[in-house]
């Protein structure tokens, strides 16, 4: 490394200062403020440079040779240091921490704050996710995991019974850290790292601050606390804030919600995009229409853990269902919480000590339409609504006291001034009017001296070397008035005075600015802090509004895309009248082709049909809708009666494992024993064309071995599509297992798919037609239907003679072939047609195909 090459007692103070602080923090890119700038150096500097893509440069630093170094302006670092951050680097950051007036020697600078992945909240993050850092401790076989977003607040905790289960949580709540001890299993840190490009970070302390420890009340056992401590003291540790905004440790078993493994959230395309990995075309883009962040952080949350309880599903469906029904009340609904920004970071800006004036003014926007909500809800006489709106408490007080305190558009720094309402302090009014009103003030004075001195020609001044005063002649000076002024100045004509009024006058104009921003600034941290005692309502607040807006959500989204309310069974049973993929169908717009699903008698749907005929969209709908109904959203179908699932379980497309170093086989294996291993009875089990990625027969008889293995040992729905047409006699064997098809039909040797599913298997494969769309060249069709016909027949696709000019042949048959339409187009020169000519030549054509 660069820092270990240079002799340190060489070096000047302030890279001295620089290194010490630097030895403690190895792994962390250090921002350190030197005037204008946050500089880096060394190697720092280099990496940053290389990263950010700015200039490198040098500094001298007491030594022969410039060390390097790059920089960003202090104001506008954010951006930077975001960047940083999204590659996984933590970012330091490094101030002055003493007065420099006060300073003997260098000014002392010390780091203030590590940002890192876990912890980052600066502009450029999404404030529609939630932004979690975990912790996982270690118990016997199991595992206990934490997490907490540190801008809002939230913190959960659960226990997990394999590392599977734990890289599985990591991913679906998208943690970009965790925190482990230092003796942490090294296979998981090198998987989450390498494979998963997760940082992992380390802590020891399991202590958590006293004032801290109401949090864990929820928690079973010192495990659990110490699983917390650590990740709340390495949050301390980097954050160096107050965190009295954290909530009670939510302590969830994760069999009260249903459970969908990382792989099958990807194939069903739940938050993210398969092809993409974007948000744009997943579930989530399509329902999240919320009007507010936390409204939007709270439906990701809801995705992520669809409920089993069937009373709370229906009480969001009720919920739903009422909004729908009330055109007025949702219009309404919709335009107040527009005005409602995110109190959730607010409320953790106000506990880190980050939050400034905008904030505050934020907050009281959000506070004024709180009691309209309030009063909307009550109005309807609807006794949920009327209970809904019992739980929001408008903050009325500290909306008050916001509405005298702040300015509507206050300066983003907090030591500018111009914050506050004069009229918020007498002290700051009495400034503010001495700032704005000097010179009437002046004025007032000078007219008042005159008359109590009777000399009319008094004048009252100001020059910058002896400030105010007031001037009188020679000629009036034997005024006995004049014994209470306090003589300042002798000029040749003229005597200047002051007095006890006009110093204090004098001090206050002078100093006026100066103290109305030190003077705001203590008013602000005041404020900050009475705002800081509302903390626990606020947040009680923000969490009545984000699930109003959540199912006002669902609401618009059921409406506008003709969704339906979905009912519930126990009898494992499943009959959906006309369901629709809800993403493809908006994508669609048109001609989508709805589709019914029946699950009674039978628990297992064998599909058949050619590919690109929507066999895996079916599948994908039924799991969606189950999604959607088990979130508490309207669904996608005529008519939807479920059963609730407790786990979901696909295995949908083709894909490697690189950076771990499996094939798509091996990962199609995996997949399919995950599912074999955990599903129970109440599962919903996807398979799409498992054992395509081997030999025929081997992939053959693993097909079959899995529909048996499901069907008899779990007996759970269960949709399995494949290319192996062997199987469809299994109907005859397993007594629950029924085919069903995709439809399509040929016309003029061209394939037409139909989107429709059908009882029964289908016909043929059409492989060979679809390979024609996909424009293979003709004599490589040809040909295939060549060997097709000798396989169908029995015959050894090596006994079809294989003749070198054949695939040349069939190009030339294929060319020659040509309609009568085509051989006039082709004769005719389009460019010397008249207009009559062109006419005749349209009416000829249109013979040929009627």
């Amino acid at each position: 490394m660069l820092i270990d090459s240079y002799d340190k007692a060489k070096l000047s103070p302030m890279m001295q200062q620089y290194i010490e602080i630097k030895k403690d923090y190895t792994d962390v890119i250090v921002f350190f403020r030197v005037g204008d700038f946050y500089e880096m150096f060394l190697d720092d500097a280099l990496l940053a440079s290389r990263e950010l893509e700015i200039t490198l440069t040098g500094k001298d630093a007491g030594v022969e040779e410039r060390i390097p170094m790059c920089g960003v302006p202090f104001h506008s670092y954010e951006p930077y240091a975001f960047r940083l951050i999204e590659k996984g680097y933590k970012v330091a950051i490094v101030e002055q921490v003493e007065d420099p007036k006060q300073a003997k020697g260098i000014v002392k600078r010390d780091v203030i704050k590590i940002i890192t992945p876990g912890t980052i909240n600066i502009g450029e993050m999404d404030g529609k996710e939630n932004n979690f850092i975990a912790s996982v401790k270690e118990i016997g076989k199991e595992y206990i995991f934490a997490y907490t977003d540190v801008l809002t607040g939230e913190s959960f905790l659960t226990l997990l019974v394999d590392l599977q289960e734990v890289t599985n949580e990591l991913l679906n709540l998208r943690c970009h850290e965790v925190v482990v001890s230092s003796k942490f299993n090294k296979k998981a840190i090198d998987l989450w790292k390498n494979t998963y490009q997760i940082v992992v970070s380390f802590e020891d302390d399991k202590e958590l601050p006293s004032y801290l420890q109401g949090l864990t009340e929820n928690l079973d056992n010192e495990f659990e606390c110490e699983a917390f401590a650590i990740l709340i003291n390495y949050i301390l540790k980097t954050q160096r804030e107050n965190l009295t905004h954290l909530k009670t440790v939510s302590r969830y078993d994760t069999n009260q919600y249903l459970r969908i493994d990382m792989h099958s959230k990807r194939n069903l395309e739940i938050t993210e995009t398969l092809r993409l990995n974007q948000k744009n075309g997943s579930l989530l883009y399509l329902l999240d229409k919320c009007h507010t962040a936390m409204g939007s952080r709270m439906l990701h949350k809801w995705l992520n853990h669809p409920l089993l309880n069937q009373d709370k599903i229906n009480e969001r469906l009720d919920y739903v269902e009422i909004f729908s029904n009330d055109f007025i009340l949702r219009n309404d609904l919709a335009e107040a919480l527009k005005t409602v920004y995110d109190l959730e970071r607010i409320v953790g800006k106000i506990s880190c000590g980050t939050c400034n004036a905008k904030d505050l003014v934020q907050l009281r926007k959000s506070l004024s339409n709180i009691p309209n909500i309030k009063d909307l809800l009550k109005n309807t006489n609807n006794e949920k609504l009327i209970k809904l709106s019992d739980e929001i408490n408008p903050l009325e007080d500290l909306y008050n006291l916001l509405v005298e305190a702040l300015v509507d558009n206050p300066p983003f720094v907090v030591k500018e001034g111009g914050m506050f309402i004069p009229s918020y302090n007498q002290t700051l009014e009495e400034l503010y009017e001495i700032k704005n009103h000097s010179a009437e003030w002046l004025s007032q004075f000078e007219a008042r001296e005159r008359e109590a001195t009777g000399i009319k020609n008094l004048k009252v001044g100001y020059n910058r070397i002896f400030g105010y005063y007031i001037e009188i002649t020679k000629s009036n000076l034997e005024n006995q008035v004049l014994e209470k002024y306090d003589r300042k100045q002798t000029l040749a004509n003229a005597e200047r005075f002051i007095t006890p009024e006009l110093k204090e006058f004098e001090t206050k104009v002078l100093s006026a600015s100066d103290r109305i921003v030190a003077l705001e600034y203590e008013l602000f941290v005041d404020l900050k802090q009475t705002c800081s005692t509302y903390i626990k309502s606020i947040q009680e607040l923000a969490d009545v509004i984000s699930r109003i807006d959540c199912l006002l959500n669902f609401s618009n989204i059921s409406l506008k895309n003709n969704y339906v309310r979905p009912t519930f069974n126990s009898n494992r049973e499943v009959t959906i009248i006309n369901g629709r993929h809800p993403v493809v169908e908006t994508v669609l717009k048109t001609g989508y082709v709805a589709n019914d699903v029946y699950i009674n008698k039978f628990n297992t749907l064998l599909i058949t049909g050619p590919n690109m005929s929507g066999k895996s969209t079916y599948m994908r709908m039924l799991a969606l809708i189950s999604i959607m109904a088990q979130v508490g959203c309207f669904v996608p179908a005529d008519s939807a009666n479920l059963p609730i699932f407790d786990q979901i379980f696909t295995r949908i497309g083709a894909s490697d494992d690189l950076l771990g170093g499996s094939s798509t086989f091996m990962v199609e294996m995996q997949e399919a024993n995950y599912a074999l291993q955990n599903a129970t009875k109440n599962s919903l089990i996807l398979f799409d064309e498992i054992g395509r990625g081997t030999a025929t027969f081997d992939g053959l008889a693993l097909a079959q071995a899995i529909v048996e293995y499901v069907h008899e040992k779990i007996g759970c729905a269960t949709l399995f599509s494949t290319h192996y047409h062997e199987l469809v006699n299994l109907e005859d064997s397993l007594s629950r297992l029924k085919n069903v098809h995709v439809a399509a039909k040929e016309e003029q040797s061209r394939v037409v798919f139909l989107h429709k599913v059908l009882d029964g298997p289908i016909d043929k494969s059409y492989g060979i037609n679809v390979a024609a769309l996909a424009k293979l060249p003709k004599g490589v069709i040809a040909r295939s239907k060549m060997i097709l016909e000798a396989l169908e027949t029995e015959n050894h696709a090596h006994n079809v003679s294989l003749d070198l000019f054949n695939f040349d042949v069939n190009e030339e048959e294929e060319i020659v072939q040509k309609s009568e339409v085509e051989k006039i187009l082709e004769e005719t020169d389009v460019d010397s047609l008249s207009p009559r000519e062109a006419l005749d030549l349209i009416y000829k054509l249109k013979a040929y195909v009627e």
